[in-house]
């Protein structure tokens, strides 16, 4: 875990999901890039539909995170209503990577020398009857970086998970792979055998081709991975089919799918049982805060990683009950799907911040994929509250002259750590700030775990009645 411990005044430091895009040769900055980072794109390129993830009903996004610098990992995928066995398929790959990317580091590694893991994901379609999913897993233990990407999708009609070849009709699957293996060949880093061999065993075809989706014309977009039809040097490549090729061979849920992301309607309906809507709290802030932290103990409580439902929606009522005020350090994906509670909570007078949009260690990332990052979730911030936010906190807490240069964002990262990812219990995280806090701490929690909510009434009774007032970040700083 990086440890950052901080004289009290120096606390603060001053100042996509990922669509492959290239249908005539290999991904370029896209396989380097962390999942969610802003790929490289080329011209003339139709893109993916974009999807409001805030339109599913039931809508929970399954996050899990971990700060540890021998083995720092952030993934995340949808869980939506009706749709059970495609989260559970989405479930079974990501523990899976997980597994396997815990296998390759632990606790005897140097800070550094283990890269991190991280899946995003955007949702392609959520329209009609028809679901589709893409996740994207960087893993830094793999060579060449490890991006790699796949499709999952769902029939609602026949309440079924399908895999992606599941798009195309059985007796079509031969015309596919010839049109896949014609566009292929020639590129720059293919040879005409690595290609017809990629493709040799049809057994394996579930497996090479795992990531496809429909473009907003009707096109198919066919991802390859690094390795998979090319020299892994070269990345990975995309193929895209046009409608008028593509159409013919595409089985009836293909056809479904097809439609609905060219024409996609108003709702989304797997079929599942009516679900309800997770009550928002509607505490609004009785003006500005007027704590005088030159006068009286303050702390700043912040959570990150969030907003996350139920979880976030229960920790404003608490909060509201103490009338303490926090600083919320937002992930871009979440905020897109809960905008309600990032409303919520700046309607509160809590103070709403930037955690990047897919939570990658941004110190590994190019200036213009930082920005990209952290512009897209500004922009979804401000989407929600009508108002930009000032502040960020780097994932990890990793920040460099790259990242501060790459924003007008301020950096925060925090003096008390409660490392509540580690330990979910709620008793041991409430004692790791009433035990160790101090005047003007900033205390670091997160909102995406059950047990770290519990704790905050025990934190919030103890230490008002010990004197202290919560504060938010920016506050903080202009009072200390």
């Amino acid at each position: 875990m990086r440890t950052h411990l901080l004289f009290p005044s120096l606390l603060l430091l001053g100042s996509l999901s990922l669509t492959a895009a290239c249908s005539s040769g290999s991904s370029g900055t896209s396989d380097t890039a962390t999942a969610g980072a802003r790929p490289g794109s080329s011209s003339g390129t139709v893109p993916v539909r974009a999807v409001d993830p805030s339109k599913i009903k039931g809508l929970q996004i399954v996050n899990d995170n971990s700060e540890d610098s021998s083995c720092p990992f952030a993934t995340s995928y949808p869980d939506v209503p009706g749709a059970e066995a495609m989260t559970a398929a989405m479930k079974k790959d990501v523990d899976g990577r997980l597994a396997t990317f815990r296998s390759m580091c632990g606790d005897d590694n140097e800070a550094g020398d283990v890269g991190e893991l991280n899946i995003s994901h955007q949702i392609l379609v959520a329209s009609g009857d028809v679901l589709g999913v893409r996740l994207s897993a960087q893993d830094g233990t793999s060579a060449g970086g490890g991006l790699d990407t796949r499709t999952y999708w769902y029939d609602g009609q026949a309440g079924a998970y399908r895999v992606t070849l599941a798009l195309i009709d059985d007796g079509s699957q031969d015309a596919l792979v010839a049109a896949l293996k014609k566009q292929l060949k020639g590129r720059d880093g293919t040879a005409a055998d690595t290609v017809d061999g990629a493709f040799a065993d049809r057994s394996s075809l579930v497996d090479l081709l795992n990531d496809m989706a429909f473009t907003a014309d009707g096109g198919l977009r066919v991802t390859f991975a690094r390795g998979t039809v090319g020299a892994a040097p070269a990345g990975s490549y995309v193929v895209t089919l046009s409608k008028a090729t593509v159409t013919p061979w595409l089985s009836a849920f293909g056809k479904r799918a097809q439609h609905q992301t060219e024409q996609p309607s108003s709702s989304l309906d797997l079929g599942a049982a009516a679900t309800p809507t997770p009550a928002v709290p509607t505490h609004t802030a009785s003006g500005d805060d007027d704590t005088d932290c030159e006068k009286v103990k303050c702390i700043a409580l912040t959570f990150d990683d969030g907003p996350a439902a139920p979880e976030t929606a229960t920790l404003l009522t608490y909060l509201a009950q103490y009338n303490a005020r926090a600083t919320f350090f937002t992930v871009g994906q979440n905020v897109a799907a809960h905008p309600d509670l990032v409303r919520a909570e700046a309607r509160a007078g809590h103070e709403v911040g930037n955690h990047s949009w897919s939570h990658p260690d941004l110190t590994k990332l190019t200036s213009e994929q930082v920005a990209y990052q952290l512009n897209r979730t500004s922009a979804a911030i401000k989407a929600a509250t009508g108002k930009v936010p000032t502040l960020f906190r780097p994932p990890y807490g990793a920040v460099n002259s790259t990242v501060r240069g790459a924003t007008k964002l301020s950096p925060v990262l925090w003096t008390l750590d409660t490392e509540d990812w580690k330990y979910p219990d709620a008793a041991k995280v409430a004692q790791s700030v009433i035990g160790k806090v101090k005047r003007n701490d900033v205390v670091l929690m997160h909102d995406i775990h059950p047990t770290s909510v519990a704790a905050v009434p025990q934190i919030l009774r103890t230490l008002t009645a010990d004197g202290y007032h919560f504060v938010t970040v920016s506050h903080l700083r202009a009072t200390m």
